[in-house]
Parts: C-alpha cells; sequence; structure tokens
C-alpha cells in the first residue's frame, strides 16, 4: 500500500488547520478584560467625594488635595448639620454668647477618640479629622465659634471645604 503523503506531510498541515493567521484566542482577551473591570471596580471605591446639597454654595478656591474619609459637619443657611443629622439652628448659633456652642459640642463628643500617631506625649487622643462645609454666606463669626468648638471637642485636624477654581496657584 502506498500512501499518496506522508505523516509529516499530514502533521503539518494539521498544524498549519490549528495556526491560521487572524484567529484571536477569545480565552485570554477575556482575561484581561476581566482583571481590568476588577481594578477600575476596587480603584473606584477609594475616591470619596463629598455631599453637595443645592442649599449650599461652597466659597471657591484652589485646592491642593482631596477630602479624605473625616466626620462631616455641614452648616446650611437654616441649620447645622453633622453627617447629616441636624443639631443646632443657625440662628440660635449666630445668637449664642460665648464661643462655644453646647449642643454642638455635646453631638460633637458623641465621635470615638482614637490615638495620635507620633504624639509628642505617649497615650494622647484625638477625635481624628473633620471637615468643615459651610455657605459662603455663613458669617464668619459663627464659623470660628464653630471651629472653636470642634477643637474643644478634641478634633484634632480641621478643615473647610471649598469648591475648587480653574486656574490660579495654589499657595
Amino acid at each position: 500500500m502506498i500512501r499518496s503523503r506522508t505523516l509529516r506531510t499530514q502533521r503539518l498541515e494539521r498544524r498549519r488547520k490549528r495556526n491560521r493567521p487572524g484567529q484571536l484566542n477569545l480565552t485570554s482577551l477575556m482575561d484581561i478584560f476581566t482583571i481590568l473591570v476588577f481594578f477600575l471596580l476596587v480603584n473606584s471605591s477609594q475616591v470619596e467625594v463629598l455631599p453637595n446639597p443645592r442649599t449650599l454654595t461652597l466659597p471657591e478656591s484652589v485646592a491642593v488635595q482631596g477630602p479624605r474619609q473625616t466626620v462631616l459637619l455641614m452648616v446650611t443657611r437654616e441649620e447645622i448639620l453633622v453627617n447629616n443629622e441636624p443639631v443646632m439652628r443657625v440662628e440660635d448659633a449666630a445668637n449664642t454668647t460665648g464661643t462655644l456652642l453646647a449642643p454642638l459640642k455635646s453631638r460633637l463628643l458623641q465621635e470615638g477618640l482614637m490615638p495620635v500617631l507620633g504624639a509628642a506625649t505617649p497615650g494622647a487622643v484625638s477625635r481624628g479629622e473633620i471637615n468643615i462645609m459651610a455657605d459662603k454666606d455663613i458669617p464668619y463669626q459663627l464659623i470660628k465659634k464653630i471651629m472653636a468648638t470642634c477643637t474643644e471637642a478634641r478634633f484634632a485636624k480641621i478643615s473647610l471645604a471649598v469648591a475648587h477654581r480653574e486656574g490660579g496657584s495654589a499657595r
């Protein structure tokens, strides 16, 4: 019996059929896209966006750093809120004599204490950071009372939220 094709020729033809140019291996392509989707999902959850209620108009500034996960104290034109819970009315706070706002202080004292890293005194604790988001029409005297109350409640770092303005240089 005479063969028209040798075993070597048959093997080369099978190899050529398997490795046809122009075909994509979809399995590896699907793996790449799956890894990309997981990467985007994990990294998108680390960005914090502060709520922007329609009742607030933030002052504008050129901000260098973005906001961090902190306690949020919001001062609208009508009331003062801590983590979206009403604490007191702005009118009552403005009419308060002295530098501390008692209802606000009692609400801020409910936040947990944490150790201060790298503190000069061992065992020092604070309540961490607080971010104040106030309407730009709120008088500075009221903002000053709020900041003094935050300091009295042992917040280590107080930040004021502003709207990012394009251009300009950060100082």
